[in-house]
């Protein structure tokens, strides 16, 4: 499996370089251009798994033309070595409809080979849809993620959904948190029934640390997110080893 340091440090070079992409590196969240956000998990079941939904899902985007809406397709590799993050930007929800609707070259029927090949994987629904609502961003100058937090909230529609955003952000501020930590980007599902904190981290061990110093049951951002009407925490995931396409 690639590891975070490689796929930082080649940009645009290996089997699925293409003209105007870097590969395997961590998508620029916040980029201007994005006006659509798509995001799923699969349970893969294990490293065998893991490995092999990454490996077949990156070949069949990188084999597949891409329209000028498409801006990235990236997964990423759980640390608990079965799980597996997909996280794609598109210029519009337009764009990326249009695309399903005249894409013919049987991309989605090899993702789904790919996906029966390793068993059952979840998540067939396909993704949901999101936008980017807030962010909290870097102290000092930015630096390059080395893992991703996927934080999740089951809301019961959009004024609970930025209700949870909006209050964190008062409570903590607009910068990010804790030795490690890079930013926070929060993203609102379309019918408002998801939050999903994509969290950048310099390493899985910085946000472990946090977790154990700041994160904790009774501690104030657990308190307050527990006293929401409307709000379920649904967890985290740490995620690692970017796999994919990102237009430059």
């Amino acid at each position: 499996m690639t590891s975070s340091h490689d796929a930082q440090t080649r940009p645009g070079t290996g089997p699925g370089a293409r003209a105007g992409f870097r590969t395997d590196v961590f998508p620029e969240i916040r980029r201007a251009d994005a006006g659509a956000v798509l995001i799923s998990e699969w349970d893969a079941g294990g490293p065998a798994g893991q490995r092999a939904v990454l490996d077949g899902v990156a070949h069949a985007w990188e084999e597949t033309p891409l329209p000028a809406g498409f801006l990235s397709r990236v997964l990423f590799a759980g640390t608990d070595g079965r799980s597996v993050l997909n996280y794609a930007q598109w210029t519009s929800e337009a764009a990326h409809r249009e695309f399903v609707r005249t894409e013919n070259t049987g991309l989605s029927e090899r993702i789904a080979a790919v996906l029966d090949g390793v068993g059952d994987v979840g998540n067939s629904s396909g993704p949901g849809r999101f936008r980017l609502y807030r962010s909290m961003l870097p102290h000092g100058a930015p630096q390059e993620p080395g893992c991703v937090v996927r934080v999740a909230f089951r809301t019961t529609g959009h004024d609970a959904a930025r209700g949870l955003v909006d209050g964190l952000l008062e409570r903590v501020g607009e910068r990010q948190q804790g030795d490690g930590g890079i930013a926070s980007h929060f993203h609102i599902s379309e019918d408002g029934d998801r939050v999903v904190n994509y969290s950048e981290w310099t390493d899985p061990e910085s946000h472990e640390r946090e977790v154990g110093r700041a994160l904790q049951p009774q501690g104030r951002v657990r308190s307050y997110i527990d006293s929401l009407p409307g709000v379920e925490p649904l967890g985290f995931r740490r995620y690692v080893a970017p796999r994919g396409l990102v237009r430059g």
